[in-house]
């Protein structure tokens, strides 16, 4: 072995512990630089914390369903924009401004088809119409002779709604019931068939005559049903007499279920309701009752007013003497009147006309037609079904 001599193993010594200072000084400068995010992430951590700490609590707040808020404005140096007023519901907790906002979308409702009337479903409406009235339905006659000036479909049998109403009438004036009678309105006369609305509440107590013209005049279907039901027997006695009565009067394709008209069956045809409004017309106060344009009736909670569901009653150019309005989906619109037109008497029937106001505007074309024909030469027109 060959000697060393002091001298050179010093410097061994010294270069061997100067490359290991070298090789520690960059490690330690690397796990620095690599510490130095997380430093930084932590103080800012530290100092948000801190802020938060210091700023009052905010509630979390969930938009309106139906809410669609505005952004919010980004803060510019050292005083923040405002942000825009955002729409909400009364009563809606303020959104805060760390949360994210999202438009909510809607799928658009359904549209129910409207149901067709019977008459429309069966084809009535195709029938070929030399004045192209929009009544599937129509009849004109003589009241003095019974002569059919005008016709559309009148064998038809169909729902005739509150035209019902009219037969009713004639049952309670022939029982003799007294008219000053109060009756009262309860549970049992709530349509529970179609749910329409009444505006006599329930407890409401009128007197028999309030309530037939009420039935006539305003169709209040509350109160019809409240005439059968204080009828002696009951309801049922008292649709028992209503199809007595009709068989009298030679309604023979004619059926009654109800006193109202609520329920589809009750059906009827033209001729048929010709003969009813004849006879009814015979009834002083049911040429009153059901021409009289107002009544004010006091239901035992208040006054409440009830108008004409006939707009042609206070027309001058119309000199009305008897009238009935209806309605139900499966019956369409309805009208049965007696009138003057130039000075004749006569009846007139529409049935399922389309349209809130077209059975009105059919009965005007049918008084200006027979106002146009000679009296003398007048022949009855028929309307023919399509081949």
């Amino acid at each position: 072995m060959s000697p060393v001599f002091p001298g050179v193993r010093a410097r061994r010594i010294l270069a061997l512990a100067a490359g290991l200072l070298a090789l520690q000084f960059p490690l330690e400068s690397i796990a620095a630089d690599r510490a130095a995010p997380s430093m930084k992430a932590r103080k800012a951590a530290e100092a948000s914390a801190s802020r938060k700490a210091a700023e009052p609590p905010v509630r979390k707040a969930t938009l309106p369903a139906r809410v669609s808020a505005l952004p919010l404005r980004k803060q510019v140096g050292p005083r923040a924009e405002k942000a825009p007023a955002k729409v909400q519901r009364a009563g809606a907790a303020t959104q805060p401004r760390s949360a994210r906002i999202v438009k909510a979308s809607y799928s658009p409702r359904a549209v129910e088809p409207q149901r067709l009337s019977i008459g429309n479903a069966i084809g009535l409406h195709l029938t070929d119409d030399p004045l192209d009235l929009r009544s599937s339905v129509a009849l004109v006659i003589d009241q003095a002779t019974g002569e059919t000036l005008y016709q559309k479909n009148p064998d038809a049998v169909l729902p005739i709604a509150s035209i019902t109403k009219v037969m009713t009438s004639m049952v309670v004036l022939d029982a003799g019931l007294p008219l000053d009678e109060m009756l009262d309105v309860s549970e049992a006369d709530r349509d529970t068939e179609r749910h329409s609305g009444s505006r006599l509440p329930m407890g409401s107590k009128l007197s028999r005559g309030e309530m037939l013209q009420l039935a006539l005049m305003a169709s209040e279907n509350r109160a019809a049903h409240a005439l059968g039901r204080h009828f002696p027997g009951g309801l049922s006695a008292f649709v028992e007499a209503m199809n007595t009565k009709a068989r009298a009067i030679g309604m023979t394709d004619s059926r009654f279920a109800d006193p109202t008209g609520l329920s589809s069956n009750n059906v009827s045809n033209a001729r048929d309701l010709a003969r009813m409004v004849r006879a009814a017309h015979g009834y002083p106060l049911i040429r009153e009752y059901s021409t009289a344009t107002s009544l004010t009736v006091d239901t035992g909670y208040r006054q409440v007013g009830f108008r004409s569901t006939n707009r042609l009653v206070d027309n001058p150019d119309w000199q009305i003497g008897m009238q009935k309005t209806g309605y139900i989906s499966e019956a369409g619109k309805c009208l049965v009147m007696q009138a003057k037109v130039d000075g004749r008497a006569v009846i007139l029937v529409l049935l399922d006309a389309t349209g809130a106001q077209s059975r009105f505007a059919d009965a005007q074309r049918l008084r200006k037609w027979v106002e146009q024909q000679p009296r003398d030469e007048t022949q009855p027109v028929r309307a023919d079904a399509r081949s």
